[in-house]
């Protein structure tokens, strides 16, 4: 929607431009994104306190929200609009979200995760930092982001958490699924894009390699 009626008693009809072009309409846009998912954080943190939900259902779906966070948060940030931090952007908007700061901000990893005993700590924040970044860079692949610059440090953060992963086998097909486009991607240029082709065989590779990661998950 471009713009907003209202009624008034001295004029009649009259139209407020909510804004005058589309990077100012895709501004609003991520700013609507990051709002949503801040207010959904708060709302599953809630529920997840009253004991509303499983374990699973809550871990799921807290990660598919950090991971969302952190592309929103940039685009948001990276914009300009003069918003410096979330905590301004809350601010502004009047966000009493509480248990949505402390995970989004704070923590980072689904409670369970940070519950874990020391000696599993390192790997179940491993393995939540894995799925983080298979969700960032598979969202940001159909959000149609297509520079180099964009795409490549999510890969780079999605094979470092790969690369850290304990007993995973040498010829372990996600690492060399993202390494195949690590290579490609750090051999053209920062302002270059993908195309149309590329772009659907990297998701369906990530997709396929996030497979084999919850396989081998499930067999450890």
């Amino acid at each position: 929607m471009t713009q907003m009626d209202y009624d008034d008693d001295d004029e009649d009809g009259e139209e407020v431009q909510l804004y005058e072009s589309s990077r100012e309409r895709q501004a609003y846009d991520d700013q609507a994104t990051l709002y949503a998912i801040i207010l959904a954080t708060e709302h599953l943190e809630r529920s997840y306190a009253r004991d509303a939900i499983t374990n699973e259902e809550y871990t799921g779906e807290c990660n598919k929200l950090i991971s969302q966070f952190r592309l929103a948060e940039k685009a948001v940030l990276g914009s300009e609009n003069n918003i410096r931090s979330t905590e301004a952007f809350m601010k502004l908007y009047e966000m009493d979200c509480p248990r949505a700061t402390e995970r989004l901000l704070k923590m980072g990893v689904p409670e369970p995760i940070r519950q874990t005993t020391a000696e599993s700590a390192v790997v179940a924040v491993t393995v939540a930092e894995a799925v983080q970044h298979f969700i960032t860079i598979m969202d940001a692949v159909k959000l149609e982001q297509r520079a180099v610059d964009d795409l490549q440090p999510l890969l780079s953060d999605l094979m470092d958490s790969l690369t850290r992963l304990p007993e995973t086998p040498n010829d372990f097909e996600p690492n060399r699924k993202v390494q195949h486009w690590l290579k490609k991607l750090n051999a053209m240029r920062a302002f270059d894009e993908i195309d149309d082709d590329d772009s659907r065989q990297l998701y369906h590779d990530l997709d396929s390699a996030y497979a084999e990661f919850t396989r081998h998950l499930k067999r450890t």
